[in-house]
């Protein structure tokens, strides 16, 4: 097979077809990858970034000259397995990796799918692929949650910070607050202060004991439990506090973060009068947990779920088909679930794969198959578990003020967000977006799509995933391209 680096699919000499495209080199589409390829099929891995290993196992730039990667992750020789086992299988043909390409839509094609890319840093190149079967393992994006001053320089994301310090090895700031919700925050704090950060405070919205109500899961999944007691560990050998059912309300500093404003807060996430208190920081790295990035599947007619966080998530059968027939996704895309789960998902939607390419001939993998379905249940169950314990609350909105920027995109406050209801008669988040922009930016409501329902108090969209023609910003000089039949 041509190289992947010079030879995109809808060039002259490259396949036109393949017998599986995997979307998203993270741990589920790895994992997916090289395990349909160990049972003979012909497989094409497409991702966006450089390098495979997903927001997970993001590297250091080769550039850096980092010597030990593997201190910044944990299970870092599971992942080097799988990408040693990729190399073998691109050495030997059987596995086409096309990075750099980001997929911004798919189509049916007769009996098969052809997916449409954008190839290069300013997106210019044009790529098509023909493929028999399609497995999405897009992950996830962070979830966040407006507060006064949150659009201050020195405010990044929780996942963000902990972006920066993988890829880039740099700390985004000496003393960082880590607030928000969901086990993330630990996992966040405890490499941010191993690295050399002060880390004052962990601020947790929810609490940890909920957990506490569902023994049988808990003890389902003790591995899981093993991880959050030696989180808390490192955290307490660092001198973090570790604040629950506690939220940053606000941000203070002029040029930058000085400090933030940690409020308690009710059951329903309402910040409690007089109970804020400033912490001293120079930054604060805050994340809501994680949303599902659906975009695609969403756009094949993929039905969704509304899942224990709050947020849409695919509906899958036990071998994770999607209700489109040919067409399997793995990983975060059916509910944010933590990196094992997505390895594990991602050999069983393979296996599935495979099945159905040899016409439902189990062969060799039935009993993996069955292993894998009972660790994926247990996972699931731990999975919702989490996710009920960390979704937000309705109470949030309070933390707002009428001048708090919302859709930062757009520049849309909460204030006018509430006129639009309130005043205009808006029952809905389209609606709102109708009347006051929000939403309609470079993000295109990925960043605000949570709040602005919030705020709309549309209580009938929870879970209803956003719908996108286009997966990603696309030129239009590549949409004019790939209109065309020679280009397919």
């Amino acid at each position: 097979m041509p190289d992947s680096s010079t030879e995109p699919p809808g060039s002259a000499a490259a396949p036109p077809f393949t017998e599986l495209a995997v979307v998203g080199a993270g741990p589920a589409g790895l994992a997916a990858a090289v395990t349909a390829a160990d049972r003979g099929l012909d497989v094409v891995l497409l991702d966006a970034a450089d390098a495979p290993g997903g927001q997970y196992y993001r590297a250091p730039a080769p550039g850096l000259g980092a010597t030990r990667p593997e201190a910044l992750h944990h299970g870092w020789a599971r992942f080097a397995a799988l990408r040693s086992r990729l190399d073998r299988h691109r050495d030997a043909g059987r596995i086409r990796h096309l990075a750099g390409h980001q997929v911004w839509a798919v189509e049916r094609a007769g009996a098969d799918w052809t997916l449409h890319a954008v190839t290069g840093p300013d997106s210019e190149g044009p790529a098509t692929l023909r493929a028999g079967r399609l497995l999405i393992a897009t992950g996830s994006h962070e979830r966040q949650l407006p507060f006064p001053g949150w659009t201050l320089p020195g405010v990044v994301g929780a996942a963000g910070a902990q972006a920066m310090l993988k890829a880039g090895l740099v700390l985004p700031g000496r003393r960082i607050v880590v607030a928000g919700s969901g086990p993330l925050l630990q996992a966040v704090a405890v490499s941010l202060t191993r690295a050399g950060a002060r880390v004052p405070a962990l601020v947790e919205a929810a609490g940890y004991v909920e957990y506490g109500r569902a023994p049988r899961v808990l003890a389902a999944d003790p591995g899981r439990l093993r991880e959050g007691v030696r989180h808390g560990m490192a955290l307490a050998r660092e001198g973090v506090r570790v604040l629950t059912h506690r939220a940053v309300t606000a941000v203070h500093g002029t040029d930058r973060v000085e400090g933030v404003t940690v409020s308690r807060l009710d059951r329903d996430w309402r910040p409690l009068p007089g109970t804020g208190r400033r912490i001293d920081c120079d930054t604060l790295a805050v994340g809501h947990g994680l949303v599902p990035q659906l975009d695609l599947a969403v756009g094949l007619g993929c039905v969704t779920r509304c899942g224990a966080d709050g947020s849409a998530a695919l509906v899958l059968d036990e071998d994770l088909r999607t209700t489109v027939p040919g067409v399997w996704s793995a990983g975060e895309t059916g509910g944010i679930g933590g990196v094992h789960l997505a390895l594990a998902e991602g050999e069983l939607a393979a296996l599935s794969v495979i099945r159905d390419a040899r016409h439902g001939t189990p062969g060799r993998d039935a009993d993996r198959v069955t292993a894998l379905r009972r660790t994926r249940r247990r996972m699931r169950a731990f999975a919702e578990l989490m996710g009920a314990v960390h979704r937000p609350g309705p109470g949030w909105t309070e933390w707002l003020t009428t001048d708090t920027e919302v859709c930062r995109c757009e520049e849309v406050t909460a204030g006018a967000i509430r006129t639009a209801v309130d005043d205009l008669g808006a029952g809905d988040s389209r609606t709102v977006k109708l009347l006051t922009r929000a939403g309609m930016g470079w993000c295109q409501g990925r960043t605000c799509g949570f709040a602005v329902r919030g705020l709309a108090g549309c209580a009938a969209e929870a879970g209803a995933p956003d719908r996108r023609p286009l997966a990603c910003p696309v030129p239009l000089s590549v949409l004019a391209r790939a209109a065309r039949p020679e280009d397919m």
